[in-house]
């Protein structure tokens, strides 16, 4: 399966080596250019490329690796998201460490409004909860899965997920809707941090 990153920073490199191992091919992108990743689709292998932003959501499955504070200029390029499988994996962050301070989400969840801006996405939050230098260890651990949490409101998409989830070696489990599972996984709940195994 091709696995078009939105994104090209941590959780996207990291994400992207469990699945060129896996089989998948991968295609990052970013605000500057692929010219920009030249070095880092060199160093990942014949199976990853670099493309424009537009190119990258045309993938499979799309993965959202990018700050919180740089999703609305996707509004503002050239993308039918309609049917499209986006894995929102960003934070609702608007600084990062040493402050890290939040969005005000008004009662909302953050994949809720990712939805309201890419129409007609078939939204699943995954690859938020676990810090890079935790998710690029290798997911099998003590004899269990490293668990990776997901949520959405697309029941097919959700499957498409925990199967690439599931080909590059984690445990996923279902939370249920974006209302719901996505606010228990988002930045500073209860799931958003912990580094489980499945045994």
């Amino acid at each position: 399966m091709k696995v078009g990153f939105i994104g090209a920073a941590n959780i996207a490199q990291t994400y992207s080596k469990h699945l060129l191992r896996s089989g998948h091919s991968v295609v990052l992108s970013n605000r500057s250019g692929p010219e920009t990743l030249t070095d880092l689709v060199a160093a990942l292998g014949a199976r990853a490329s670099a493309a424009s932003v537009e190119v990258a959501a045309k993938a499979d499955v799309v993965v959202l690796a990018l700050p919180w504070t740089q999703l609305r200029s996707l509004q503002q390029r050239d993308i039918d998201w309609s049917g499209r499988i986006v894995i929102d994996a960003t934070n609702a962050l608007l600084t990062y460490a040493p402050d890290f301070r939040r969005a005000d989400l008004g009662g909302r969840t953050s994949s809720e409004i990712v939805a309201d801006m890419l129409p007609g996405a078939r939204i699943v939050k995954a690859l938020n909860t676990l810090y890079f230098k935790v998710l690029e260890r290798a997911p099998s651990e003590a004899g269990g899965r490293r668990v990776m949490f997901l949520s959405g409101d697309d029941s097919e998409a959700k499957k498409t997920v925990s199967s690439i989830l599931s080909s590059t070696g984690f445990c996923p489990i279902d939370l249920g809707g974006l209302a719901e599972g996505g606010r228990i996984q988002q930045f500073g709940a209860p799931l958003a941090g912990p580094n489980l195994l499945a045994l």
